[in-house]
């Protein structure tokens, strides 16, 4: 069985090509080029791209893979959630194609195909449910009681920004590129400091699950501020304390939640999703403690899987024709 999958729900135009469960080719092409001009994804102008886009992604994956679109079974893309404008793209396209082939199409939730990224190169039992799995991106940020393969449950969500919208958003601040996440990142890892703690750990109720990253951000806005203040011109050791700090800070309160509510609900294994999974200070930080806990750890194995791709929607869909045909 061939699957062909598609990925618009932002700024990434990705298309990949399976066989049964295995990935046989995979072309993302990236919007940051564009998007750094305003340091932010406009809706708009993402999906003016993702059109231009997506018919050479397609012809690329297709000669990389060896494979006619005449040999394709299934066909899925990403329905929701993410931006209308960019998902109508991509949904336009695969309907389409869907209907000329007179194949079956998949609709994708783009957070559950974050969650089956860690199933990519992995085994089926490779993930041990129950886990608490967090899910953090740019435009979503919650915690998942993940019961079964296909039964999870919303325990947690944030009230405002996401953690990957606060990256964004501070890098902003800083005069920085886009997207912020890697970039405040690689300038944390330069800071020889010692972690002092001068944002606030927004933690809401201790005992809730909720997130809230929009007084954290609020709080770095003000350091900078200060500071500029003081010199002018935010120096490079500025840039790298304030990266080192807030980074440090998103990281704790993202380790405190997830471990708090696996502690809360009695669950011993942990997962990792989304793009700021990507981040090497959260995967160390999870994974330690979790080896200290005697936690079960899991995140995705590629850091190309953490971000927005047309791998993970493959692999949801695989299972999910999987348990269809089971049904029958």
């Amino acid at each position: 069985m061939y699957l062909l999958a598609f990925e618009t729900s932002c700024d990434d135009t990705s298309i990949a090509i399976f066989r049964d469960r295995e990935l046989v080719a995979m072309k993302t092409r990236s919007q940051i080029r564009e998007h750094n001009e305003t340091k932010w994804v406009v809706p708009e102008v993402a999906a003016r791209i993702h059109a231009n886009n997506i018919f050479g992604v397609l012809e690329e994956v297709l000669i990389e893979s060896k494979i006619t679109l005449g040999e394709i079974n299934i066909i899925a893309c990403t329905e929701f959630p993410g931006l209308m404008p960019s998902l109508l793209v991509g949904m336009s396209v695969v309907k389409t194609l869907s209907h000329t082939l007179a194949i079956p199409y998949l609709p994708i939730d783009h957070i559950e195909a974050h969650m089956f990224a860690n199933y990519l190169e992995r085994e089926t039992n490779a993930i041990h449910f129950p886990a608490i799995c967090l899910t953090v991106s740019g435009g979503h940020n919650e915690l998942y009681l993940w019961k079964n393969m296909f039964e999870r449950e919303k325990i947690g969500e944030t009230l405002d920004d996401s953690a990957g919208e606060a990256f964004d958003k501070v890098a902003k601040m800083m005069g920085l590129g886009y997207p912020g996440g890697p970039i405040i990142g690689k300038i944390a890892s330069e800071y020889t400091g010692s972690f002092h703690s001068i944002f606030p750990n927004v933690l809401l109720n201790k005992n809730g699950h909720d997130f809230s990253f929009s007084g954290l951000k609020s709080a770095v806005k003000r350091e900078v501020d200060k500071r500029i203040d003081k010199n002018i011109s935010l120096t490079e050791q500025d840039i790298q304390e304030i990266a080192f700090e807030f980074e440090q800070t998103v990281v704790n309160i993202l380790s405190y939640k997830l471990f708090h509510a696996a502690e809360i609900l009695g669950v011993s294994s942990v997962v990792l999703a989304g793009w700021v999974s990507a981040n090497d200070r959260l995967c160390e930080t999870i994974e330690r403690e979790a080896k200290q806990r005697n936690y079960y750890f899991l995140a995705p194995i590629r850091k190309i899987y953490s971000q927005d791709n047309a791998a993970m929607v493959g692999i949801l869909a695989y299972y999910k024709h999987q348990k269809t045909s089971s049904e029958k």
